[in-house]
């Protein structure tokens, strides 16, 4: 794992994936709008509203899985110092804002003509939102140092102390009586897979349009960081030359 410490070994790994992601994200995009918009049939309860879950649910899971991935990456930062991990958590942080306020949004679209309100104080809501200023903190604490490794260890710490939501998040709708449906894709839970077929390609090509779009945009964010590290460095030069 230490050898992809070195920034430049790190940059030829993220150039050689950035094209391959990149051509996944706009195929499976593709696929996801056609077929989600055209394709797939309304929902026989819900109708054309119904489409709103090929956002709402690709969001939810990559709100999830981007903190995931950033506390992952900050306990790596602080356990062995790998610059590169900070890095990566750095750059996934506002990218799995961006989808936690999608999933907030369009879950608001989706809940007025089902429920009557545009919000709810639901525990999978009320853990969704958590899950959004926990994305904003660490955000603010990165920056909030003028020594940037203790900006990086507090926001660090925060990562891994605020993960404790991600399961309260994923368990609230059997853990509580809510409104928030249960999972409609579980495959290792009870329910199994509860939507037609024809809902389920959208879903997922969506869901990996998603993905790949946070692969491609975090290891840019990195690629921008290690370029922005070397400026400085460079500068630093200049002054004590």
């Amino acid at each position: 794992m230490h050898r992809f410490a070195n920034p430049t070994r790190f940059l030829r790994i993220a150039n050689a994936i950035l094209p391959w992601s990149v051509a996944v994200m706009v195929l499976s995009l593709a696929v996801g709008l056609v077929h989600g918009l055209v394709l797939s049939p309304p929902d026989y309860q819900q109708g054309e509203t119904v489409r709103i879950m090929y956002v709402h649910v690709p969001a939810s899971w990559m709100a999830l899985f981007v903190y995931t991935a950033m506390a992952v990456a900050s306990f790596v930062y602080l356990v062995w110092k790998h610059p590169v991990a900070d890095l990566a958590a750095r750059a996934s942080a506002p990218v799995g804002a961006a989808f936690t306020v999608i999933s907030l949004t369009t879950g608001a679209l989706w809940g007025k003509p089902m429920w009557g309100a545009w919000w709810v104080w639901d525990a999978r809501l009320t853990s969704m939102l958590i899950l959004l200023f926990l994305y904003l903190g660490y955000m603010a604490l990165a920056g909030a140092f003028d020594d940037r490794q203790r900006g990086s260890k507090a926001a660090a710490l925060l990562a891994l102390v605020g993960w404790v939501n991600i399961p309260i998040i994923k368990f609230s709708v059997d853990w509580w009586n809510t409104l928030h449906q249960p999972a409609s894709v579980n495959p290792v839970g009870d329910s199994g897979i509860a939507i037609d077929g024809s809902m389920l390609v959208p879903l997922f090509a969506m869901a990996l349009a998603f993905k790949a779009y946070y692969v491609t945009t975090m290891l840019m964010g990195i690629r921008r960081e290690i370029a922005a590290a070397k400026a400085r460095t460079l500068r630093l030069a200049e002054v004590q030359g």
